[in-house]
């Protein structure tokens, strides 16, 4: 594909469009460039080729792409997994190919040697054209597979495959979720990028052999600038093909779960900016948001680009259907007599005091869901750090909850925490670190809530409990039973424990 003249929209146009004004700018600027129809250039449609008109989901036959399909010397990577609506009997299976390949597929079974079912895959190219003369114009190449029906609480293993490869090896496996509840673990934390730290950080999950991982968002950083605007010196789309590789040997095996920060909005792909990662991962529902059930933990994914007052790019994308979706999600979950313990993730902050601080779209639209439906835990990355609150309802302190410490959270209020060490460039605070070992406990500590317009609202708050400037991990082991628990430590990327403390459930 020739290269295209760079197309970056102006910042100060930028600064006042959408993420749906900004995608309609650059088709239009490619439209103008005439790449459309080109040989080995874009299909009709642009960058949507691989996308339908309902907001950058992917279409169930995928158009067709160019490159070699012989398939022989094309040898799949990037393998992620992902947990479907019910972990018991469904498993998302996602990779990635360099080159077009023609009827994917998945071989598996329950003995390494013996992969006698088989499902048939979908491939979704997606193409991003040339956005400067460093940046060259590529296809990439993404498969899934679901896999429906499985036995609970088995361990399967699996092979990928395609016309022309085949190798019937098993090449990974994983594990359903028990058919009855029983201890398990999950690991979180979000900002995690491509750095020698955040491959420690993968590696230090994997070694823990969670049940599934929660990403927090801010998946790659293929989109540098976070605001939510096109811009042509700093989109790269190849980033995602060394992230990929990057998590390989983790995700292979342990379900990825998810969540959209605000450097995982890309405006050439979709309107909501969100048309690669439709491409890219294989999510429980078909939107950003989404919810499921393992074991006696129910966990919800939400999506706070929609709210967010900091970076409104996609301020009210959704048109208020994902906090309407939010309140009967958490009140059906709630009600549920299964679920002892409802844990939501998302990235922006509800409460933090490093750089990014708090959010006031998630305090005003969310927080008094949360408190409504008594969620137990909140986990947010954004903040490159790792802070936990004491237990807050209605905006306020209600416990203080100390290293080691145990709260209620049907009775205290829900405890809040930032696990955005995952990789990336550190931040700070404006008070002292306090973590296990180290505890340097103040009563208050100044940061500020971002307001709409991006406007900031300062205040000392009492909340800020633990503080941990370095890269880091949140575990959590789901213990049911007359007295269920959650159990939840942090970690450093050096195996220091700097938090722990344990919810109980009503």
């Amino acid at each position: 594909m020739a290269d295209v003249p760079g197309i970056g929209i102006p910042a100060q146009l930028a600064e006042r469009m959408s993420m749906a004004e900004q995608h309609e700018y650059v088709r239009r600027a490619l439209s103008r460039r005439r790449v459309i129809g080109s040989a080995g250039g874009l299909a009709a449609g642009g960058l949507l080729a691989a996308c339908s008109d309902d907001g950058g989901k992917p279409t169930d036959t995928p158009s067709p792409a160019t490159g070699d399909t012989t398939g022989s010397a094309t040898a799949p990577f990037g393998r992620h997994l992902a947990l479907g609506t019910d972990p018991r009997t469904q498993m998302r299976i996602s990779w990635q190919v360099p080159n077009a390949v023609k009827k994917p597929f998945v071989r598996y079974g329950t003995e390494p040697g013996e992969l006698t079912e088989r499902a048939a895959a979908e491939l979704r190219p997606l193409k991003t054209p040339s956005l400067g003369p460093k940046l060259p114009g590529i296809e990439q190449y993404y498969v899934h597979a679901a896999l429906n029906d499985l036995d609970p609480g088995t361990t399967y293993h699996y092979a990928l495959g395609h016309e022309g490869y085949d190798d019937g090896k098993a090449s990974a496996s994983f594990r359903t979720a028990p058919a009855m509840a029983r201890a398990f673990t999950f690991t979180a934390f979000g900002d995690q990028g491509i750095t020698r730290a955040a491959r420690t950080m993968g590696k230090l999950i994997g070694d823990r052999d969670p049940a599934f991982h929660l990403h927090a968002g801010d998946i790659c950083y293929a989109e540098e600038t976070g605001h939510g605007r096109e811009d042509d010196s700093k989109y790269d789309a190849r980033v995602w093909d060394a992230f990929l590789k990057q998590i390989d040997p983790v995700a292979a095996k342990v379900p990825w779960m998810i969540a959209t920060g605000n450097h995982d909005m890309e405006a050439y792909y979709s309107p909501d900016g969100y048309g690669g990662q439709f491409a890219r991962w294989s999510f429980p529902a078909r939107q950003t948001y989404y919810s499921f059930v393992y074991g006696n933990v129910a966990v919800v994914s939400l999506d706070a680009n929609d709210v967010s007052y900091e970076i409104p790019a996609n301020l009210g994308y959704t048109d208020g259907k994902q906090t309407r979706w939010l309140d009967e999600t958490l009140g059906r979950l709630r009600a549920d007599s299964g679920v002892d313990f409802i844990v939501v993730f998302f990235h922006h902050c509800a409460y933090s005091s490093s750089t990014h601080a708090s959010d006031g779209g998630v305090r005003s639209q969310w927080v008094p869901l949360f408190d409504k439906h008594r969620v137990d835990l909140v986990i947010n990355g954004h903040n490159h750090v790792y802070e936990r609150t004491d237990a807050i309802r209605s905006d306020a302190l209600q416990r203080p909850l100390p290293v080691g410490g145990s709260a209620e959270p049907a009775r205290d209020g829900t405890v809040y925490v930032t696990a955005g060490g995952g990789g990336r460039e550190l931040f700070d605070f404006s008070a002292p670190d306090s973590y296990a070992g180290h505890q340097e406990h103040r009563d208050s500590v100044r940061t500020f809530t971002w307001r709409r317009g991006r406007e900031k609202d300062r205040a000392e708050v009492e909340w800020s409990r633990v503080r941990y400037t370095g890269y880091s991990f949140l575990t959590v082991e789901a213990v049911p039973g007359a007295r269920p628990r959650l159990k939840c430590s942090a970690h450093s990327d050096g195996g220091m424990k700097i938090d722990s403390f344990e919810l109980v459930g009503a």
